[in-house]
């Protein structure tokens, strides 16, 4: 392994290729703690803290699974807060249009010009959506008082005053800029970088979490020489931290192995003469991947859970006198619901056949 990675910076091309990637992934590790001005980051700090407020939340979880699919800093209010997730929602929206409008469908079809035309169309839509997103997310700050630096809180009375209007518009457009720079940064590195621009964007948000988890793990035992009680009380000993190693390490290798695994089915082109000479008659694969539909399905699952769970704690706490409101919102707790865990296995078998119908087509497969 080593030797493969000593020969790759060998070649200069490849090898500036990676630097220029690995530059690009810090500029967008150093504007994801570029704060907004506007709000308290203790506060929200504290909010969306596991120890805080937030750590149970129906909204504190939805933040923290869109963060995690889609590089964004939602619980932070920095100026890449939105991430690319905008970008990914265009993307998803028109991957499903073209499988049921007409029109787009057939600009699908005309190779390069016409994906050249759906990515500008993309673009559109990303500003769209950015703008859209990063309004309803800075007025859910707003709202809430103690999220809102005090110098602009010139007015508490009047939120509708013309200054709070002008922070909120210069903070709406400062999170739109932000996501359409990120936008552009993936495509920078698909261009001259090592492609996947917007796939390694997502996993430099994922790696900048791994030391804080790793830390979680580990703080406890060091703090106990090694075989202290964990923060539940459950016995967190050096061997169970070994076999998480162990299994973190086998659940990459096997989602690697499943992302990468092809079924291939055997074609047999028929044969044709032409004068003296004759034509086809080869024998050819047609590759189907054991994963066709990819994480898509778990996003989706697990995003569409995170609703009724919302939904229902807001009504419960409107309500407090109705013991059916608490029970159904306990019910879509993650993790300690049979309910809901059972709902999430259904929906992403149900997702797999519907992403694998919208997007697979085998007659644009080619052979090898």
């Amino acid at each position: 392994m080593w030797e493969k990675i000593r020969v790759i910076f060998t070649i200069p091309e490849l090898r500036k290729k990676i630097f220029f990637t690995l530059l690009l992934l810090a500029v967008y590790r150093v504007g994801s703690h570029i704060p907004l001005p506007v709000f308290s980051h203790e506060a929200l700090a504290k909010r969306f803290s596991p120890q805080g407020g937030g750590g149970g939340g129906g909204v504190n979880d939805l933040l923290n699974q869109m963060s995690v699919f889609s590089g964004s800093q939602l619980g932070q209010a920095t100026i890449f807060g939105l991430g690319i997730m905008p970008y990914i929602s265009a993307s998803i929206i028109f991957q499903l249009l073209a499988s049921v409008y007409p029109p787009l469908e057939k600009l699908q079809k005309e190779g390069e010009t016409g994906r050249k035309k759906i990515n500008e169309y993309t673009r559109y839509a990303t500003v769209f959506l950015s703008f859209g997103q990063s309004l309803v997310y800075v007025r859910w700050l707003a709202g809430t008082k103690e999220f809102v630096s005090s110098q602009f809180l010139s007015d508490p009375s009047n939120p509708s005053s013309g200054m709070q209007i002008s922070w909120m518009l210069v903070s709406v457009l400062t999170m739109t800029a932000g996501t359409v720079f990120l936008m552009w940064l993936g495509e920078q590195i698909d261009e001259y970088g090592i492609g996947n621009g917007i796939s390694l964007l997502i996993m430099g948000n994922i790696l900048a979490r791994l030391p804080h988890a790793i830390w979680e793990v580990v703080q406890p035992i060091m703090a106990g020489g090694g075989m202290e009680l964990g923060s539940r009380g459950n016995q967190l000993g050096v061997e169970k931290l070994l076999m998480l190693i162990l299994l973190f390490v086998g659940v990459i290798a096997g989602v690697v192995l499943i992302s990468q695994g092809q079924r291939r089915i055997p074609t047999q082109s028929a044969k044709h003469v032409r004068g003296r000479r004759v034509y086809g008659g080869t024998r050819q694969y047609l590759p189907l991947r054991v994963n066709q539909a990819g994480v898509m399905p778990i996003i989706f699952a697990s995003s569409l859970l995170l609703f009724p769970m919302m939904i229902f704690g807001w009504l419960a706490s409107h309500f407090r006198s109705s013991d059916v409101l608490r029970a159904l919102e306990g019910s879509f707790h993650r993790g300690d619901s049979y309910f809901y865990n059972l709902s999430y296995v259904a929906l992403i078998y149900f997702f797999c056949y519907f992403w694998t119908a919208i997007t697979f087509n085998p007659k644009d497969m080619p052979t090898t």
